[in-house]
């Protein structure tokens, strides 16, 4: 006797498949895969943190005095 099979599911489960393949297809020809794309992330974000910590903050400068104190020694 033959196995009763439902036909609407494996409709489905072979759409996945063909789509999960195409998928895969696609990220190897127009993408990076997860794990290089993180790692491009997380790099950039590294970068984005030791330049924000290196950057020095401009101070106000100081006042100048505008009274000329050298010609005053007479």
């Amino acid at each position: 006797m033959a196995e009763i099979v439902n036909l609407r599911r494996v409709r489905k489960a072979k759409s996945r498949a063909a789509k999960q393949d195409e998928a895969a297809a696609n990220r190897i020809k127009f993408g990076q895969s997860k794990a290089v794309a993180q790692l491009e992330t997380a790099r950039r974000t590294q970068g984005e943190r030791i330049l924000d910590n290196a950057k020095i903050e401009q101070l106000s400068p100081l006042p100048r005095n505008t009274e000329d104190k050298s010609t005053d020694n007479a």
